[in-house]
């Protein structure tokens, strides 16, 4: 199956540069002919993962982030010359999945570009789908977690950090460890990037009165708790 890439792009001859090398690896790339009309083309493209630049004609990439994850939790990846350490915490803030800065090494970006699908790939084809924590519902296929109070949305960087600390519930999760999971190479990933994650997922799961059952354990690592256990 061809996998559709989204690339958010203004400048003409970097988008044709990473189009084309981006073909060489059989992937199918979007791109935008109107920069008013992004979530159109996010409807006609459907892609598989999304590639954003931060500076854009109309509106700036945070704003087609939000708008995506309005209606979808596709990986979304920006890739900016912008280098100020807020820019890559606003992107994860907003739901975003990896920053690279330019000018970057092809090989980097394709790396992560097969990291994020194939956590997409893990999740939709894994014999889980559904899991039961503190009485809510985790539905891996959807990315959601429902209880009485309602239902919140993960992005695949919230729900496979939920996963790997639910996996192992009661137990302390180090941080290496989970920077190993979500980006199996720790280089490529800053420890910051890690805690704005899971700040992230604990204020989702506090719309559903379940984010205290997150810990952090100081200098260790983080845990995810039962119902009525203690620590």
């Amino acid at each position: 199956m061809t996998l559709n890439i989204l690339l958010i792009e203004d400048d003409a001859t970097l988008f044709q540069e990473i189009k084309q090398r981006l073909e060489q690896w059989s992937y199918n790339v979007c791109g935008i002919r109107d920069f008013s009309r992004v979530m159109e083309e996010f409807s006609h493209c459907q892609p598989h993962l999304v590639i954003i630049d931060i500076q854009l004609p109309k509106f700036d990439g945070f704003h087609w982030c939000r708008q995506i994850r309005a209606h979808s939790n596709v990986p979304i990846l920006f890739l900016s010359s912008r280098d100020h350490p807020t820019d890559m915490v606003m992107s994860m803030q907003l739901g975003a999945d990896d920053y690279i800065q330019k000018p970057f090494h092809f090989d980097v970006l394709i790396a992560k570009i097969q990291a994020l699908l194939r956590r997409v790939s893990d999740y939709n084809t894994g014999p889980i789908h559904l899991q039961t924590w503190c009485g809510a519902t985790i539905d891996y296929a959807k990315s959601t977690v429902t209880n009485e109070q309602g239902t919140v949305a993960l992005t695949k960087n919230e729900l496979l950090i939920l996963k790997h600390l639910l996996n192992k519930k009661n137990t302390i999760v180090t941080r290496t460890e989970l920077i190993e999971q979500l980006w199996e190479d720790e280089r490529f990933i800053s420890d910051n990037t890690l805690t704005v994650n899971v700040n992230r997922l604990r204020k989702k799961l506090d719309e559903l009165d379940l984010g205290r059952f997150i810990e952090t354990k100081v200098g260790q690592g983080y845990m995810a708790k039962e119902e009525g256990i203690d620590s």
